[in-house]
């Protein structure tokens, strides 16, 4: 008979044999429903359930059949539960998104074969993918979420992974739109709630930030982008914006080592950003580092052959270091290099007195100072 429990369970060992699994599953569940004690019944539905990629299901199928299935029969399914349970442990607990990924490649040489993956597993790769977070990887999660989107446009945790890539790339705006797609299918979702509310804060903050770094109040800049860091410390790509960001107002306060140091952090997170390192050359400049300034500079070039106005910056950066090793006369006074004539003269006398030779019998390097001191005057008295 059609609806027999026999019959389904024989079309349901057809449909495995031509790679139906979807088919043999819906015919072997109906068949258990007739006879729920049929062990024969209940071990197919157990191996469709691991054919499948649902271990947890076929193992409590199996837990139901009398006298217990052999260890080798419900092998590949307890294998299957350990991966998976490896990856998600993995996910949650930190560690890396190739373990992740090692433990899910695991479990899916156990699937049928040509059986469609499950949406979980898939979810699990992007999420991993997201969590390694090069540009390669965040290049996967969109595949991935890309391919889920296409068997249902409205799915929300595809949405809310897309967005996630799309954000953790710098496009906001689009993630944004992602975020807030997800939500109007689901609007209780809180990943969702979560990463729209994450990053409109992050933008308000940096515009925040933005607005008082174009008035001049670089202090007060320079603090919110600080504070902007901490929203979301697994973002690289915002983050180094908000450090390069910092980075300028620290030149604007005159802290150029700090600069530096906040530009090296941003080129560390994202090694392709050439607005940092530049700033980062500035930073070196400013601070009369010109050797390094002009070995930065020349880096960039290598990274941007195509910019012409690099190789202006490598040559002011070659002659400020040429001038940097000459006689710094201003220095030797002790005046800045604006100091009108009184200034230069008054300078002079205190430190001729200081430093005459007669006065300093015992300092063999006192002759050699007095003569750059006067050698100095002589050069800065001089309005040409």
């Amino acid at each position: 008979m059609p609806n027999s429990p026999t019959y389904l369970s024989n079309r349901a060992a057809a449909y495995m044999s031509d790679g139906q699994y979807d088919a043999a599953l819906e015919d072997c569940s109906r068949a258990v429903d007739l006879d729920p004690q049929n062990p024969k019944f209940l071990l197919r539905l157990a191996r469709i359930y691991t054919n499948l990629g649902r271990p947890d299901e076929a193992l409590t199928t199996f837990s139901r059949i009398h006298p217990p299935p052999s260890s080798k029969d419900t092998a590949a399914a307890k294998e299957m539960q350990h991966h998976m349970k490896a990856a998600q442990d993995a996910l949650n607990n930190g560690t890396s998104g190739s373990m992740v990924l090692h433990a899910i490649d695991q479990a899916e040489k156990l699937l049928a074969p040509g059986a469609i993956r499950p949406r979980k597993w898939q979810l699990m790769r992007g999420n991993a993918y997201l969590k390694m977070g090069g540009a390669n990887s965040l290049g996967e999660a969109q595949n991935v979420a890309m391919s889920l989107l296409r068997q249902n446009s409205q799915d929300p945790e595809a949405l809310v992974l897309r967005g996630r890539a799309l954000y953790a790339q710098g496009d906001n705006d689009k993630a944004i739109q992602h975020f807030r797609k997800a939500l109007s299918g689901d609007p209780d979702f809180r990943d969702a709630v979560k990463w729209l509310r994450t990053v409109q804060k992050l933008d308000r903050m940096k515009e925040d930030g933005n607005a008082d770094y174009k008035a001049g109040h670089w202090q007060a800049a320079f603090d919110k982008y600080t504070a902007a860091l901490d929203v979301d410390p697994t973002n690289r790509a915002i983050n180094a914006k908000l450090l390069q960001n910092r980075a300028l107002c620290r030149l604007k306060l005159k802290d150029y080592d700090a600069a530096v140091a906040d530009c090296e952090r941003a080129t560390a997170l994202d090694p392709s950003y050439i607005k940092a390192r530049k700033t980062k050359a500035n930073a070196l400049g400013q601070a009369e580092k010109w050797d390094d300034a002009v070995h930065e500079w020349k880096k960039i070039q290598e990274l941007d052959p195509e910019d012409r106005t690099i190789l202006k910056e490598i040559r002011k950066a070659e002659l400020e270091l040429k001038k940097s090793q000459r006689k710094d006369y201003y220095k030797i006074l002790g005046v800045a290099k604006d100091a009108d004539e009184a200034t230069i003269k008054k300078a002079y006398r205190k430190l001729a007195i200081i430093h005459h030779p007669d006065k300093n019998r015992d300092d063999e390097s006192a002759a050699e100072r007095f003569k750059d001191i006067g050698e100095a005057y002589e050069t800065l008295s001089d309005p040409q």
